[in-house]
């Protein structure tokens, strides 16, 4: 037999292999049981459905909920998916918290992710709980103190940014908000670098943070990290930077961070560098879904001049009725109660929060059961079903929101108060805005970021005249979807100076 022969050979013997190997994998793919929801298998094996999934997923699920109805199963790489499409349902998934499980999937992807060793595993007893308690500290009095250093570090990151901007200054929106934000929320959560280039150290750790962070959706699709190019350096180094030896040269970190660093202590087991991943994982979960969203606050209001005048005269109406003065060399002070009562700034970011968030609200059926649902509905689930509740949908339902792609900054508001009613086929729904997740998966640090984004906002229109340096669109890049806020598919430049 000839060479070309033995090729061909090799090359049919691979080829019928291949068949066979995809004959096998068809034969054995789920079937649907009596009283499972509709199942889409996909053709691919493993994938599934996979890959239309993630080129818009909002359009896939719209056109799977018009043929199949508001419950169906979806094969999306290697995993069966329920997803409930109805509000009204939603609130038999999330107080389910016994048979539908969140911690332990959290747990494994961040694990993996940030590098540490799961807390599920049973070498750490009760950590797991213990930083869970913590989150006391993002609420109530605490929070107002916490809330007012960041206000502070705020004032001090755009004096030292923008206070000679007399004239017009030009800046790429979301690369400012990125600087702004991260080093802000850096000093207030870790301190403050006492080093005299200070400010370039926390850039540093920025720059590195923005690169680890574009590998995000593949880490959390589980991909392995060795094939996501230098991925796996630099959240190496990103991790260093929180070894004990760097974060005891800090100055003023929080109560929360400080509390995390003595319960890291009492486990003998957690080595000082899984010490150390943790405060990053804390990190990327404080910054990064609250930068995108600021991006997209602030560009909504600059595309909007209504919206831009309304809220700069609520602000401007504050600061007089409280004898404050908008200069960049005088302080501002906000209390919780007056950062509460700007009903249209908080509006607007509402509004904001809606058209730009795609977080997935996934639990993990922990055994073959029956959901109950509303109207005598039953649903069979099996043991390691995940099941989704998918809220852009809902935010972007014509039903709940008229006009739902168009932004109205005033949306959130009736007769001069906050709008929290809202309904779907003449029903008042119970959840209507969810961009911080639900019920046990609910973001524990969701009224930090809101205030957070809210101080931004108001110490930006207050100290500057802003506006949008050019016309072009700027659209959602839908390569986080189901991840929590969409990142933009451009950046946009702007330009400030100083209000006279």
């Amino acid at each position: 037999m000839g060479p070309e022969a033995l090729q061909l050979g090799t090359y049919g013997g691979a080829a019928a292999a291949a068949l066979l190997l995809w004959a096998v994998c068809l034969l054995c793919r789920r079937k649907r049981k009596t009283g499972e929801p509709p199942l889409i298998n996909g053709w691919i094996p493993y994938l599934g459905k996979a890959l239309i999934f993630r080129k818009d997923a909002f359009k896939f699920l719209l056109d799977q909920q018009k043929k199949l109805g508001d419950i169906f199963t979806v094969h999306i790489a290697g995993r069966y998916i329920t997803f409930i499409m109805d509000p009204f349902q939603y609130v038999y998934v999330i107080r389910n918290s016994k048979q539908l499980e969140f911690h332990e999937f959290a747990d494994k992807m961040a694990s993996k992710t940030f590098d540490y060793p799961a807390l599920s595993k049973g070498k750490f007893p009760d950590l797991k709980e213990n930083l869970h308690r913590i989150y006391q500290y993002l609420q109530g009095k605490p929070l107002d103190i916490i809330s007012d250093h960041m206000m502070k570090n705020l004032q001090d990151i755009f004096e030292w940014k923008c206070s000679q901007a007399t004239d017009w200054e030009t800046e790429k929106m979301y690369k400012f908000c990125c600087s702004v934000m991260f080093e802000a929320s850096f000093v207030t959560l870790y301190g403050r670098v006492p080093a005299a280039d200070g400010h370039k150290v926390i850039s540093e750790i920025r720059d590195k943070f923005i690169k680890f962070d574009a590998s995000f959706p593949y880490l959390a699709a589980n991909i392995p990290i060795e094939l996501l190019g230098a991925t796996k350096k630099v959240r190496k180094e990103l991790i260093h930077h929180f070894l004990l030896q760097n974060m005891t040269k800090w100055l003023g970190g929080s109560k929360v961070v400080q509390a995390r660093q003595d319960i890291f202590e009492k486990y003998e087991l957690l080595g000082d560098y899984d010490k150390a991943a943790h405060h990053f994982a804390f990190l990327w979960a404080s910054v990064g879904n609250t930068i995108p969203a600021t991006f997209w606050a602030m560009y909504y209001l600059l595309r909007h001049p209504e919206a831009l005048a309304a809220v700069r005269d609520e602000i401007d109406h504050l600061l007089q009725s409280t004898g404050q003065k908008r200069g960049p060399t005088y302080n501002i002070h906000l209390t919780r109660e007056q950062l509460d009562n700007l009903v249209y700034l908080e509006s607007a970011l509402n509004e904001s929060l809606r058209m730009c968030s795609s977080s997935m609200n996934i639990r993990i059926s922990q055994e073959d059961f029956v959901l109950k649902l509303e109207g005598n509905q039953e649903v069979g689930l099996r043991k390691g079903d995940w099941i989704a509740l998918y809220p852009q949908i809902l935010h972007m339902d014509p039903e709940v929101y008229e006009d739902p792609k168009e932004y109205k900054f005033d949306r959130y508001i009736e007769n001069g108060k906050k709008k929290t009613t809202f309904y779907k086929a003449g029903r008042k729904l119970k959840y209507f805005l969810m961009p911080f997740g639900s019920g046990i998966s609910m973001c524990p640090g969701r009224f930090l970021a809101m205030n957070e984004m809210k101080m931004f906002l108001f110490l930006l229109l207050a100290r500057f005249d802003v506006e949008l340096a050019e016309n072009k669109a700027v659209r959602l890049d839908n390569s986080r979807m189901g991840l929590g806020i969409l990142l933009p598919d451009v950046d946009i430049a702007f330009r400030y100076k100083l209000r006279s």
